[in-house]
């Protein structure tokens, strides 16, 4: 693109930030409270040479803005900003490294590590006494300028009933990165997702949702590329509303993704992003300078009492400040952009813990929360929060205000625990299974609240789940120090692969049994991709820089817990009491007249002592619905069969993890009286009218 014929820059507008075309010209506007002065950066069309820059002269408000009348889209442009190099004071200006636009739509290139990015002399023993003067503009990625408008024609959005949702967690990358059914270049892309064979997939398997790991912009760290890694998972943002370019096929082409989110819209599957706004790409004091800690570090970060260091709440060296106003209007700003402009269907949010403190302590009240709350477009998708974090009393699962849904992590172990065959469950696994109602029945919150999961891109496969004892984070290149050791795995017998096939059927009922109670408790489901056809990571349960097969999917792998899977979700579907939005309990106390009755294996109700039992490892309850609609349910975590006496009457089979059977019409023939529960094994069962 050639240099604006016209280089006089217009006052322009401060009301809204980013580079907004308006059909005749471009208006910058970029928030700074404590800069001296900013330069607009223009580059030509391949971002390797700079063409302009030309200061903003205007400040409205804390605001530097400036139009500019022959800037068309496809214009490339950083900023360099111009203020105190203080860090004892919090202030990190240095006009000599080219920053990106918190605004910026889309990013061209890559980032090119070199030590010209920070702005300190790398090695100097100490950062606020030096000054680096390198210009960084080569090893940048340049912000892109784009039109507004978009067309979705008749885009319909599914909005599935939290009491229906069932959540499939994926990587754009990892999903089609082997899909023979994608053309070899668009495979790991939004455009191989959004391939007419693999949303079919997705639809088959009976999910309603797919949650996508980040694709906001981020880059690859320093320290994994020296070590032949990448940051595969992208949990370190750096354009809160530019796609990563790694997951486009043309360069700035936000149609890609608006196209993937229209076919899974039409095929009645919700999207929803996995957001970080908790902190971003630059790390610590010691970071690279990329672009709020060169705008405004004092105002974009939360600082400690000596403001040379970030307040860190978040392991990863620095906290987004939402305590300013201007960065909270950039957050929700995302978030509307996402919503309104991309179609997207909800978020779940990183460290959610971080976005809902007043610095020390969590707060249900805090302002991001209100924000959100009264918000009329962010109050109507779905929020999901990972209600932890790394700072003091950051563990808050149950705590998040109505109208949020939490990952339940409590779920995820008790579970794990007690078809591992540990011993004292069966009280916790009874709460499980009913929504986790002591920590989240409270406010109207409803059963849907809780985020079920028994696996998540945070650890463990499903097959690796039950094939290691322990990590094997080897080619992370950490000594395997990384990963944490909690893992309430079960190897049944062997370290790994095996060719034992007792050990094979074992884990493959096992596998079978975890995903079973997923889908029978009340809660949202959430399912790993690749879970459902045995995918591995080599017992690798920290697998965020592994770039290769052990993050794709195997869409040629020959497993039957498709099927079986399919299977579950169809029951799930069919029988209305495992979907009720109310809790359920052992007793008839809710206006929709749904309950369930706790059973001993030879008949009779469960008594009070009986529930202290530290050696109990079976649990069978009824549940009673409307119109007649009774299921029996019955879990055995022993080695041992069991007979199970079952309620008064004929009953049909739906599902048995022992003979990997899962169907909503019911299997075999009718059973009476009592049923065989086979060891380490699930099954659930129907009344016949």
């Amino acid at each position: 693109m050639a240099m604006p014929s016209d280089p006089t820059i217009r006052p322009g507008s401060g009301a809204r930030l980013g580079a907004v075309w308006d059909g005749a010209g471009t208006n910058f506007a970029l928030f700074s409270a404590h800069a001296e002065k900013v330069e607009l950066c223009l580059f030509n069309d391949l971002g390797t040479r700079e063409i302009a820059r030309i200061p903003l002269a205007e400040n409205t408000h804390q605001v530097w803005h400036g139009y500019l009348p022959d800037v068309r889209p496809g214009q490339l442009y950083g900023y360099r900003v111009h203020g105190p190099y203080a860090p004892e004071a919090g202030h990190r200006f240095n006009p000599h490294k080219l920053l990106l636009d918190p605004y910026a739509r889309a990013h061209r290139g890559e980032l090119k590590w070199h030590d010209a990015l920070f702005g300190y002399k790398v090695g100097h023993k100490r950062e606020d006494l030096s000054f680096d003067r390198r210009d960084s503009a080569r090893m940048m990625p340049k912000c892109v300028v784009t039109p507004d408008a978009a067309t979705w024609g008749e885009d319909v959005r599914p909005r599935t009933p939290w009491s229906r949702t069932v959540i499939y967690e994926a990587h754009v990358g990892g999903l089609t990165a082997r899909a023979p059914h994608v053309d070899a270049p668009l495979r790991g892309t939004f455009e191989g997702l959004a391939d007419p064979a693999t949303i079919q997939y997705l639809k088959n398997l009976g999910v309603t949702a797919i949650e996508l790991l980040p694709i906001h912009a981020f880059h690859d760290d320093r320290h994994l590329l020296e070590k032949g890694l990448v940051n595969w998972w992208g949990y370190n943002t750096i354009g809160f509303f530019a796609p990563a370019t790694r997951y486009l096929v043309q360069p700035a082409a936000l149609d890609e993704f608006r196209v993937m989110v229209r076919r899974l819209h039409d095929a009645g599957i919700e999207v929803i992003l996995d957001v970080v706004y908790n902190h971003t790409a630059e790390g610590n004091h010691l970071g690279p300078t990329l672009s709020f800690r060169g705008i405004d570090n004092a105002s974009y970060y939360l600082l400690g009492d000596d403001p040379r260091y970030c307040f860190d709440t978040t392991g990863t060296g620095n906290t987004l400040n939402l305590e300013n106003s201007n960065v909270m209007q950039m957050v929700m700003d995302s978030l509307r952009y996402w919503v309104e402009d991309a179609h997207v269907d909800g978020f779940r949010f990183d460290l959610a813990t971080s976005l809902a403190r007043r610095r020390d302590d969590f707060d249900p009240q805090a302002p991001f929360l209100t924000a959100v709350h009264q918000d009329p477009v962010l109050s109507q998708v779905k929020l999901i929060a990972e209600p932890w974090d790394t700072g003091a009393g950051g563990y808050q699962v149950g705590n998040f205000p109505p109208g949020w849904a939490e990952w339940n992590d409590r779920y995820r172990d008790t579970v794990r625990s007690f078809w591992k065959g540990d011993p004292g469950k069966a009280p916790a696994v009874a709460d499980c299974l009913l929504g986790s109602a002591q920590t989240f029945e409270h406010d109207g919150r409803r059963s849907w609240t809780s985020i079920n999961f028994i696996t998540a891109h945070d650890g463990f496969t499903l097959a690796d789940l039950v094939s290691y004892n322990d990590k094997h984070n080897g080619a992370n290149g950490e000594e395997n120090n990384d990963g944490h050791s909690h893992n309430l795995s079960w190897n049944h017998g062997v370290e790994g692969p095996t060719d034992d096939p007792e050990i094979s059927a074992l884990r493959d009922r096992q596998r079978r049994n975890l995903m079973a109670t997923l889908t029978l408790s009340q809660g949202t489901p959430m399912i790993l991709m690749g879970d459902e056809n045995g995918r591995s990571q080599d017992g690798n349960n920290n697998a965020y820089c592994q770039p290769g097969e052990m993050n794709w999917l195997d869409w040629d792998a020959d497993d039957d817990m498709a099927e079986f899977l399919r299977g579950l979700l169809a029951v799930r579907r069919a029988k209305p009491i495992l979907t009720a939005e109310r809790f359920l309990h052992a007793t008839d106390d809710n206006p929709e007249h749904r309950f369930v009755t706790w059973h001993r294996l030879a008949g009779g109700a469960m008594g009070t002592d009986e529930w202290q039992d530290g050696e109990r490892r079976v649990m069978a309850l009824a549940y009673h619905g409307r119109d007649d609609e009774t299921l029996f349910l019955a879990m055995n975590a022993s080695a041992e069969e069991r007979d199970v006496h079952l309620p008064e009457g004929r009953w049909r089979r739906l599902i048995c993890t022992r003979d990997g059977i899962a169907s909503p019409e019911g299997f075999g023939d009718p059973v009476e009286g009592v049923a065989l529960l086979g060891a380490r094994a699930l099954l659930l069962l129907e009344a016949m009218q």
